[in-house]
């Protein structure tokens, strides 16, 4: 176990999103609406 955390981690710097990839994320997340009733939740995609 101590082998697994004492290396270092890989580091990740070559994640780099696709421009059609992040308008996609942030139009789906404008158009989600969450809907709390009592203690029920309701997800509604309004397109």
């Amino acid at each position: 176990m101590e082998k697994i955390y004492s290396n270092a981690s890989p580091k990740k710097d070559n994640l780099k999103p696709k421009d059609e990839t992040v308008s996609f994320l942030l139009d789906y997340s404008k158009a989600l609406s969450v809907i709390n009733y009592n203690k029920l939740k309701f997800e509604a995609l309004l397109n």
